[in-house]
């Protein structure tokens, strides 16, 4: 129980967080999936050693990150993605601006925990809401972004 209260008596919960690129705050989002890594292996069997298969660790794999929130009014998302399509785009001589990305966790009011630091960041999708004139639902936004792995910092406030 001591663990997790080593954010100042904190205990970080799952619905606190917010994602930046490059210091810029894109927004709160109320779920984000993919923020994992993988290490491949391989399996090495030596002749005559029959008790066990050595493993030696191999390349590490990070999937995309999928950001969902309900469609808000500001316009820093697409501030964001406007950079890898179209015509900023084409005047950066059709040359993805990748960025550092960051998923930040919150504590109390504007306490930061933690934050992923996503290196070479991108966006590569974004879904706008289903609009349905029978649902009453809240519209949701999806965005995923590709990156080149990132890193775990404890937030410095």
């Amino acid at each position: 129980m001591s663990e997790q209260r080593g954010f100042e008596g904190t205990i970080p919960i799952s619905s606190n967080f917010l994602f930046e690129v490059d210091g810029v705050q894109i927004g709160e989002f109320m779920e984000v999936s993919g923020l994992e890594l993988r290490v491949e292996t391989e399996s090495y069997e030596e002749g005559g050693e029959n008790g066990f298969v050595h493993t030696f660790p191999g390349r590490m794999t990070w999937p995309n990150l999928v950001l969902k929130r309900g469609v808000i009014k500001a316009d820093a998302l697409f501030d964001w993605v406007s950079k890898s399509s179209g015509d900023a785009f084409a005047s950066n001589g059709n040359k993805v601006t990748r960025c550092t990305g960051a998923v930040v966790l919150m504590g109390n009011g504007t306490t930061r925990l933690r934050s992923y630091e996503l290196k070479e960041a991108f966006p590569v999708r974004w879904t706008g809401p289903r609009l349905n004139v029978e649902d009453q639902q809240t519209l949701v936004e999806e965005l995923e972004v590709a990156h080149h792995g990132f890193t775990s910092k404890t937030a410095t406030n």
